[in-house]
């Protein structure tokens, strides 16, 4: 184990009313949430200790904090995980307390007593609680003792699949299988029919395994058409325990939330009350003494069900941040040194609207499957968007990496605004000067999202992605209006070439674009005709069609910008632009496409080329994402039939099922169990 320390450790940092507040702290954590718990210690004037496993040895985290320690080597089994390797790095660097961040050993009541047996400070809850929460099946019992309404299910655990079997058919399909120690969507799975529960009892059982080391799995009835909706809790070491109100957390693809919001469109005054009334006497049941979420399942008929309590630090607890004013991390510190809330009920009040979206590494055209890579360009506005105040969660710069090893998160992205429109007005703003390039990610995915029309108007529940996108997310479509403001910035980016081309020596078609002059823009089929009126300093203006109106555009761009920011007409208008071959790639909410300023006589050739023909024979089944090989479930010479599972690909601790996707005779297998596969490796060759 080595280190690295940067400072001496601080003297003792008085706490509120003049009480003692903790001089050091080492944060068990990695990625964003360390940096995010780095920066109050600061502001607070503590010293921090970051722990990192190899991989991570030159991450943002390990470069901000006051001393650094490497505890292993990659994945968290070997690192994050091994409660020694913590408990040595704090007696190394003399650390008082621990934070855990979430994921982890954040929810791990063992770490919270060997910290506790080791003289030092958890800041979290008190392990009795954790214990109590953090399996689920106990949880549940705990709850409806203390009033609060819990999803009908089957109270034990399972052991086989016929008892999962048997325990689904009393319940009633759909059921939801679920570790019982679990979390982030790992280790859980809906099941549809007997089939899938017996498969998905042991997909679920092998995350949970994997990710937290119980593999013990619950069986509940799973409420079709649910919305996800949390309470965050807030309670101190002297009996108080108060609520800061709700999270609508709907939007989920497999399980794992992608957006959140605060408030709830679904939730009002009275219904926020009632709900916040069970979370905190489910809290005051435990002894509850950190902040802490409990969460619902909400259904139809403004009814609610008790999911599970996670006693730890939330993904999005930056969206109850910024309507509530109140700084969690803040407050779980000074509780864990012993301060008295500095406030009650009555003191807590929700301003306007916030709304948080997880900017991941992964192909939203692939089904979402995890993507990893070097992040080429990582840049996001440095202040607010049209006024409205912004905040950029992230652990990752500009040339770090994106690990197989670990959760896929690049940042998470949260606007604030007076209302629910404006919120969400300023993510698109965001999400259109955010740029990200050298690996896939979900950002035209998040773009879309935010324009979609049922998402506005508040009508979600956690199958809001099937639903809407049940072949997949695939590129938006434009419409005429948008089509013809792309074609009109390609033109203003593509005036530079023209001219440049326009002053080589020798060149048949010497003259520069002028006034007058015709072109056309090629975006794949489609064909958008412009000419050029007239030009001026700092504006051009043009028409777009046969019949189309003049319409002027200026912007302030340089060749090489990323971000292309002008006005069309009267509309603002912010585009993404990328070189690409023969033209330039743009980018626009969800719209993503290559433009090609050509005039009418070059485009007329053009569209006489012939297309190149993909010729996928269907006969190979690759990894569609980076992954570690579980299991092959084939042999050579065997008979698959469509649907049936050919290999397992685990990938940031998600197993991923590959599928035949016709019947067919195995002809080759070319991976094994243990294998680590780049994307489109080829693991099984059909006849």
């Amino acid at each position: 184990m080595s280190g690295r320390a940067r400072r001496p450790n601080n003297a003792e940092v008085p706490g509120e009313a003049g009480g003692y507040m903790f001089g050091k702290i080492l944060i068990a954590n990695r990625g964003e949430i360390a940096v995010r718990i780095i920066r109050t210690a600061q502001k607070m004037g503590i010293a921090t200790v970051a722990v990192y496993c190899d991989v991570d040895r030159d991450a943002p985290h390990v470069e901000m904090a006051d001393e650094a320690v490497n505890i292993g080597p990659p994945p968290a089994s070997t690192s994050y995980l091994v409660i020694d390797n913590i408990l040595a790095a704090c007696r190394q660097t003399c650390a008082e307390a621990v934070h855990p961040g979430y994921g982890f050993l954040s929810e791990r009541a063992a770490f919270a007593e060997a910290l506790e047996d080791a003289g030092i400070v958890f800041i979290g809850p008190n392990p009795r609680a954790i214990a109590a929460m953090g399996d689920k099946i106990e949880s549940k019992k705990i709850a409806a003792a203390a009033g609060v309404a819990t999803v009908p299910g089957h109270l034990g655990t399972v052991d086989s699949e016929d008892e999962a079997v048997a325990a689904a058919r009393e319940i009633g399909l759909p059921v939801m299988i679920k570790a019982s120690a679990g979390g982030g969507g790992k280790g859980m799975r809906i099941a549809r029919t007997i089939e899938e529960v017996r498969e998905g009892l042991a997909r679920a059982r092998s995350e949970a395994a994997a990710s937290f080391g119980d593999d013990r799995i619950l069986i509940e009835r799973f409420i079709e058409n649910p919305r996800h909706i949390e309470i965050q809790v807030l309670g101190d070491r002297h009996g108080n325990v108060i609520h800061l109100g709700e999270r609508e957390c709907s939007i989920q693809r497999r399980n794992q939330k992608i957006v959140e919001e605060a408030p709830s469109p679904a939730v009002d005054a009275p219904l926020r009350a009632e709900m916040g009334a069970q979370a905190v006497a489910l809290a005051k049941a435990v002894g509850y003494d950190s902040a802490g979420t409990v969460e619902f399942v909400f259904g139809g008929e403004r009814q609610f069900y008790f999911l599970e309590m996670n006693t730890r630090l939330q993904v999005e607890h930056p969206v109850t941040e910024l309507v509530t004013g109140i700084d969690l991390v803040e407050q779980m510190i000074r509780v864990a040194a012993g301060e008295r809330l500095g406030f009650s009920q009555g003191d807590v009040r929700i301003d306007g609207w916030a709304v948080e979206a997880r900017l991941y590494a992964e192909d939203p055209y692939r089904n979402f499957l995890p993507s990893v890579g070097r992040l080429k360009t990582w840049r996001t506005p440095a202040e607010g968007v049209a006024g409205n105040p912004v905040r950029v969660d992230s652990g990752v710069v500009e040339g770090g990496e994106v690990s197989i090893h670990f959760d896929p998160l690049i940042a998470k992205l949260v606007t604030h605004g007076r209302d629910r429109a404006e919120a969400i007005d300023a993510m698109s703003g965001l999400l259109d000067r955010t740029v990200v390039e050298g690996l896939n990610h979900n950002q035209p995915f998040l773009a879309a999202l935010m324009a979609h029309p049922r998402w506005r108007e508040g009508r979600l529940s956690t199958s809001f992605i099937d639903d809407e996108y049940p072949n997949g997310f695939n590129q938006s479509s434009p419409d005429t209006k948008v089509l013809n403001q792309l074609a009109m910035v390609a033109l203003w980016i593509d005036r530079d070439r023209l001219q440049r081309l326009a002053g080589l020596a020798g060149r048949l078609d010497g003259a520069p674009p002028l006034p007058g002059s015709d072109f056309v823009v090629g975006f794949g089929d489609h064909i958008v005709p412009l000419r050029l009126v007239s030009e001026e300093s700092g504006a051009i203006t043009v028409k777009a069609g046969a019949g189309g109106r003049k319409v002027t555009i200026s912007a302030d761009w340089r060749p090489g910008e990323s971000i292309w920011a002008g006005v069309i007409g009267k509309s603002p208008l912010v585009v993404q632009c990328r070189p690409a071959t023969g033209g330039v790639r743009l980018l626009y909410r969800g719209v993503d496409m290559v433009a090609r300023v050509m005039r009418p006589a070059v485009a007329a050739l053009a569209a006489l080329m012939p297309e190149k023909q993909d010729t996928d024979s269907g006969k190979l089944v690759r990894c569609p994402m980076p992954g570690l090989v579980v299991a092959i479930n084939v042999a050579v010479g065997q008979e698959v039939k469509t649907g049936e599972a050919v290999a397992v690909v685990e990938a940031m601790k998600m197993e991923n099922v590959l599928r035949a996707e016709r019947d067919a005779t195995i002809a080759k297998i070319n991976a094994a169990p243990g294998d680590v596969l780049a994307v489109d490796d080829v693991i099984v060759e059909f006849e």
